[in-house]
């Protein structure tokens, strides 16, 4: 098996046509390894929600390809897989800014849910559950509503029910924008310790440059590519 988390060659995305044609991307490529942590930067508009959204097997690009571990999941102009959200349920896990816990579902009914709905026994899908709340310091949190908890702990029950699925890839798409400095540094951290413990492959969009250095490489959006940067160019965050 090779290393590649992501790898995405000659994408491009196009919103509209003739007069209302919008270009988002164009041939653009990138390569995210198993246990690298990629930040990607852009101005606001430039596509960075966009990409993530190809990139989890949810906006359908208009050309190029994408593979996502060894499989290929996008071919040109059609997905070459049959069945989507398989892909987003086995081998993705999703953070975003506000937390999307279900009211009604207490914590561990919430990071325990798509174990369940991918066949997990009750038991198997608790004890994952558990362990991810224990490792994110919330396990005497198990029975709370998530109206109870802080937004640092509602974000901390996020993240390990974006793992709770055992994913290869996580992409998270600014989660850290609505916690103060100590708790997005904290949520960063947390990341940073799960792509060097369990080998995953992460794309973080970011505002922050505060936030840079846990990061392994940086991804900017340039002229409707993507490209590596050793540092973040002014106006990109």
């Amino acid at each position: 098996m090779s290393d590649v988390g992501i790898k995405v060659e000659g994408l491009t995305k196009i919103f509209g046509s003739g007069d209302t044609e919008v270009r988002i991307l164009e041939d653009a490529s990138l390569e995210v390894k198993k246990g690298e942590f990629a930040a990607l930067v852009a101005p606001s508009g430039a596509g960075k929600t966009t990409l993530l959204m190809m990139l989890g097997c949810v906006e359908r690009p208009t050309g190029g390809k994408i593979w996502l571990g060894d499989e290929l999941v996008w071919d040109e102009n059609r997905w070459s897989i049959p069945d989507t959200r398989r892909i987003r349920r086995e081998k993705l896990g999703f953070i975003f800014q506000a937390h999307y816990l279900i009211p009604f579902l207490n914590i561990i009914e919430n990071v325990k849910l798509i174990p369940l709905t991918n066949g997990w026994s009750e038991k198997r899908a608790e004890k994952k559950a558990m362990e991810l709340l224990e490792y994110f310091d919330i396990g005497d949190k198990r029975e709370a509503m998530p109206r109870q908890l802080s937004g640092g702990q509602n974000q901390r029950a996020a993240i390990a029910r974006a793992l709770s699925n055992e994913p290869q890839i996580i992409l998270a798409d600014e989660p850290t924008a609505a916690l103060d400095m100590t708790r997005a540094v904290n949520v960063v951290k947390m990341l940073r310790k799960i792509v060097e413990e369990q080998n995953v492959a992460i794309i973080m969009v970011t505002h922050d440059e505060r936030l840079l250095p846990y990061c392994d490489k940086i991804l900017a959006i340039e002229n409707r590519k993507v490209v590596t940067k050793t540092q973040v160019p002014k106006g990109f965050v």
